[in-house]
């Protein structure tokens, strides 16, 4: 059975809000335990905004590390920049206090990705010349 990380993500950012996650998924059963209904109830006394804000800088990393691939992986960049981007539209003001915030580190990745998008592609190190035949004698 597949699941989806989501509650031990919560959970992790609730422990230390300030620590980078990243969720993931997995076949196997999250050996830990955890209360489930507690991660519910942490989630429905959360401010949605609260959430949101932790997701936004989820997928600024996301971005982030798209860009730092080598080579930059800007298809994938440019997806979570465009997500990240509607979001903020369609959210604006009702995202709270933050959006200031979580608009300009979506300028930031921007540029990321105007220079990444703009770099030179990397070239392959030129074949070594051949070494000269020997005479004949």
């Amino acid at each position: 059975m597949v699941t989806l990380e989501v509650f031990s993500f919560m959970r992790s950012r609730r422990r230390n809000p300030s620590a980078r996650y990243l969720t993931r998924m997995t076949d196997e059963q999250n050996e830990t335990s955890f209360d489930e209904s507690e991660e519910i109830a942490y989630l429905r006394a959360t401010p949605v905004e609260t959430v949101l804000g932790n997701h936004f800088f989820v997928l600024l990393q996301l971005a982030a590390l798209q860009l730092s691939a080598t080579p930059a992986n800007l298809t994938g960049a440019q997806l979570v920049i465009d997500t990240i981007a509607a979001m903020l539209q369609a959210g604006g003001s009702r995202l709270g206090e933050h959006v200031d915030l979580y608009k300009n580190a979506l300028a930031e990745v921007q540029q990321l990705y105007v220079r990444a998008a703009s770099a030179p592609a990397p070239t392959a190190a030129p074949a070594p010349e051949p070494e000269p035949e020997p005479e004949k004698e």
